[in-house]
């Protein structure tokens, strides 16, 4: 027995293109948007650069006329910046980084349980319980520091790492369970049936299949409050007093006098200021990449 087959069907000669073809057409069209991305990505990285260079000048290079492009003296900005009578600031970095790293934990360990019990869970107020977390959102700690100050004083707690770990936990956990209630809300009920008909735990349930489906808000709450509690300002500079437990966003204002303002100072500390954010951003980035699909397979 014999078998036919249907011969293949004949693409006319006009309509078959070149597979060298396709990559340079693409290449064609995508190089505007390339030159596009470049200059505004230039646009953005022009201060941080300036910032960057002029961290490395002598204070009359900044301010001469006519002004220096690239910095003529070594280094040494970044080695006496940090013996300065203005401010002690290694006492400052220090603060900075013992209040933004402990009110991000805190805020992420009151967040993380009410947006889940939130988004879970039907309650009566519930959504009068939201409504107010929000609207926590509109008051800021400049309008409220002179309160806060003396209520701070009352307790004894001001002029402490304490106070400014609460202030700044505080106005940021509406954001965080905001966030993190409505990628709880978007996993379907079933999943978390599903393994608990494989016999896991809530707690194992939210641990080993919930979180990693949620850990982009989870990564997103983070580097909010992290950013927000590190760049704080208003409520720093009145409730702490005391120059070395002040954070480095209020002891950078030391450099800047009436008179006179150390210019080269303000860039070193500003780069200083800007590489834990920049450090961050970079541990968490694949993390956040990563949680968009992990979880979800058993």
């Amino acid at each position: 027995m014999t078998t036919t087959t249907a011969p293949a069907p004949q693409v006319p000669a006009d309509r078959v293109t070149s597979p060298r073809r396709r990559p340079r057409g693409r290449a064609r069209r995508r190089w505007p948007l390339t030159v596009v991305g470049a200059v505004v990505g230039l646009l953005f990285l022009a201060p941080y650069l300036v910032m960057l260079v002029g961290s490395f000048k002598s204070r009359a290079e900044i301010l001469g006329v006519p002004p220096t492009y690239l910095p003529r003296r070594h280094p040494g900005n970044y080695l006496s910046m940090w013996s300065t009578p203005e401010t002690p600031l290694p006492y400052n970095l220090v603060s900075t980084l013992v209040i933004a790293i402990t009110a991000t934990l805190l805020v992420l360990g009151v967040a993380l349980p009410a947006a889940y019990y939130t988004a879970r869970h039907r309650f009566p107020g519930r959504l009068a319980f939201l409504v107010l977390v929000l609207s926590t959102q509109m008051l800021q700690p400049t309008v409220l520091a002179a309160g806060l100050f003396r209520e701070f004083v009352v307790i004894g707690i001001d002029d402490t790492w304490a106070a400014m770990i609460l202030v700044n936990a505080a106005f940021n956990l509406s954001f965080a369970v905001w966030i993190m209630h409505s990628f709880f809300a978007g996993v379907p009920k079933e999943i978390e049936e599903a393994a608990t008909l494989d016999g896991a735990s809530r707690l194992q349930t939210l641990r080993r299949v919930t979180l990693p489906l949620v850990w982009p808000g989870v990564v997103t709450a983070i580097i909010f409050t992290f950013v927000a509690c590190w760049n704080e300002f208003a409520a720093s500079l009145v409730i702490l007093t005391t120059d070395a437990n002040q954070p480095l966003s209020v002891a950078l204002t030391k450099f800047v006098g009436q008179y006179d303002s150390a210019w080269q100072y303000v860039f070193g500390v500003s780069v200083v200021g800007i590489v834990p954010v920049v450090v961050l951003f970079a541990l968490i980035e694949r993390r956040l990449v990563a949680g968009l699909t992990a979880g979800g397979v058993k």
